[in-house]
């Protein structure tokens, strides 16, 4: 999903998702159009949105691109069945098809390894990048959401969800489902809003990408094998923080970050969260010039 802001705003955000200084481009990836911004310069990031968002949504609007960008080349690519990018209803143009993507959107722009940023959803495609692409990351950033176990549990609001998308009724199981308890829940008219803004004709396209989200599921022992340097940033409250807690004793090289008091809507909008991602980003890049002086250190 998306960073919180007020809904009575989402279709006007959704008209200006275009705004901007960035390059907008599309390339075809597997037959379907995917479309992507780019801005900035420096070592790349990937970023990698969640369900039912945009990259507009996901990363202009909360400034996280932009702040990303005084650093990076950032490349932001709206998810096959969102945004601008083509919206397919076969389930089979879904699941491991959206890792591709990822890959294939880095070939197209000659890209040998990037920074690999994912958040809900996103996240999710980013593990499973982890386990089949590894040599294409530089480093991986877990955002709202941990990595789907072979053999492990869905998350309960995902039959609901897809039956709800399946009779035309939307998202309510979802934003149910993220909203923590003691927190008030959606009114009918903001849940009426969130369904014309964020699914309007869509149902059929999140649907199948609902349908195809147990293909992204990852094996234990690939995540105790991981050697890429991999970030997790989890709101305290956030109901998917128990899929952070499921993997973080059995894989290698995870770096586990709580932001207290947040939940899945507002973890990406906190100044933690972008703060927290440029500095391990720093980190990364200062530990690779460190370990290429290494050996030339050595040979003196």
């Amino acid at each position: 999903m998306l960073c919180r802001f007020p809904l009575v705003l989402l279709g006007s955000l959704l008209l200006v998702a275009g705004v901007g200084r960035a390059e907008e481009s599309d390339f075809l990836s597997g037959g379907v159009k995917i479309h992507y911004r780019v801005e900035g310069q420096g070592e790349p990031v990937l970023l990698i949105h969640g369900f039912a968002a945009t990259v507009y949504l996901q990363w202009v609007y909360p400034g996280i691109l932009r702040a990303l960008a005084r650093d990076h080349r950032v490349i932001a690519m709206d998810v096959r069945g969102h945004g601008q990018s083509d919206k397919p209803t076969d389930t089979d143009k879904y699941g491991t098809e959206m890792v591709e993507d990822a890959v294939r959107l880095l070939d197209h722009l000659k890209i040998p390894k990037a920074h690999v940023v994912g958040y809900s959803m996103g996240a999710v495609i980013t593990g499973k990048l982890l386990a089949t692409h590894p040599d294409r990351l530089l480093s991986a950033t877990l955002g709202g959401a941990g990595i789907v176990l072979e053999g492990g549990k869905l998350p309960p609001f995902v039959d609901p969800l897809a039956a709800s998308l399946e009779e035309g009724k939307g998202l309510e199981p979802l934003l149910t489902y993220l909203t923590p308890p003691g927190k008030p829940k959606l009114s009918p008219t903001a849940l009426q809003i969130a369904n014309r803004s964020l699914v309007g004709g869509n149902s059929k396209a999140l649907l199948a990408v609902v349908r195809s989200w147990k293909k992204l599921s990852v094996r234990k022992e690939q995540l105790r094998a991981n050697q890429v340097p991999t970030l997790a940033l989890i709101g305290e409250i956030d109901p998917l923080k128990e899929y952070i807690d499921h993997i973080q004793n059995d894989m290698a090289n995870l770096k586990v970050v709580v932001i207290d008091g947040a939940d899945h809507f507002t973890t990406c909008s906190s100044p933690k969260f972008i703060r927290t991602l440029r500095q391990f980003l720093s980190e990364q890049a200062q530990q690779r010039k460190e370990r290429k002086k290494a050996p030339a250190a050595a040979g003196k």
